[in-house]
């Protein structure tokens, strides 16, 4: 499971896939990653988004400014009470 900076996600279900991917290769290899702990994770994430700007501008791409961010922020915040 790897995003390539040419990679997208087109669709939630594509969305949907890579986020189960993710959790499979946590489940396999998470004791290797740098951040294995939920808060740790979480934390990253939050440094990574803050951050995002130069790594679009790194490698030439555009920043979506758009409702994208809104659906993964209310998912982010779903996954802390749904079943």
């Amino acid at each position: 499971m790897s995003l390539t900076p040419d990679s997208e996600v087109r669709s939630r279900d594509e969305l949907v896939s890579f986020v189960r991917e993710l959790h499979q290769e946590y489940l396999r290899n998470g004791h290797d990653w740098e951040n294995g702990t939920l808060d740790a994770f979480l934390e990253a994430l939050a440094a990574w988004m803050q951050d995002s700007p130069g790594w679009y501008r790194n490698f030439g791409k555009e920043l979506s400014d758009g409702r994208d961010w809104t659906f993964l922020a209310r998912a982010l915040q779903a996954a802390t009470v749904y079943e």
